[in-house]
């Protein structure tokens, strides 16, 4: 188990967090916290939220969570049996892309957000292994709002690694980590404000 909580400044080397069959790194905090202040009051207000839905064994659900698809064009990203056309960039996410891709060297052309309200609204152990995104390629979250356990567990070993995600940092997870690992954001009752997580992602134009 590997729990921190790092990186009141900015401007620092990112920590491994997974080495071996993946590679999972953090940042920390990016984005100063005024700046990642003022982000979250924009993107809380101007992105077009919706609930989450989610279709097992015919089964519909509609959850509490909100999430938004935006990208270069309108790609389709299909994730637990529906399907999602992208909505064009907002000023906030061209700014929050470009700042992302400096820092990382990576290019990205689309981007899923989620908003959790509080700490009971989570996600259960997944990867992100769809068929529309570039295989191997990178997914970087910036978090902002409330700071939130974020947790890995290795597909075969069982191994786990927790992090606590603040405000306005930087979570990158590139090679074969969605191969080999699920991550998951556990629910707590110890939050009770909200939290936004941009997973800035490469999807593979359909053919």
């Amino acid at each position: 188990m590997f729990t921190e909580d790092l990186f009141a400044d900015l401007e620092v080397e990112p920590i491994p967090i997974i080495k071996q069959d993946g590679r999972v790194e953090y940042h920390g905090v990016v984005i100063p916290i005024d700046e990642s202040d003022k982000y979250f009051d924009a993107l809380l207000t101007k992105i077009q939220w919706t609930n989450d839905q989610a279709s097992y064994f015919g089964e519909l659900t509609i959850t509490k969570r909100k999430v938004a698809w935006y990208a270069d064009t309108a790609f389709k990203y299909t994730y637990s049996n529906t399907t999602k056309v992208a909505l064009p960039w907002t000023q906030e996410l061209i700014e929050l892309k470009e700042r992302i891709e400096k820092i990382t060297g990576y290019q990205f052309n689309a981007c899923l957000l989620n908003l959790y309200h509080d700490g009971e609204e989570g996600m259960t152990w997944h990867s992100d292994s769809e068929k529309d995104l570039l295989k191997n390629g990178a997914i970087a979250s910036l978090s902002l709002g409330a700071e939130r356990k974020f947790s890995f567990k290795h597909k075969v070993s069982q191994e786990t690694h927790s992090i606590v995600l603040q405000h306005g940092s930087l979570l990158v997870m590139k090679g074969q980590t969605q191969d080999h690992w699920l991550h998951r954001l556990p629910p707590t009752k110890k939050v009770s404000t909200p939290r936004i997580n941009l997973t800035f992602r490469t999807i593979k134009p359909r053919r």
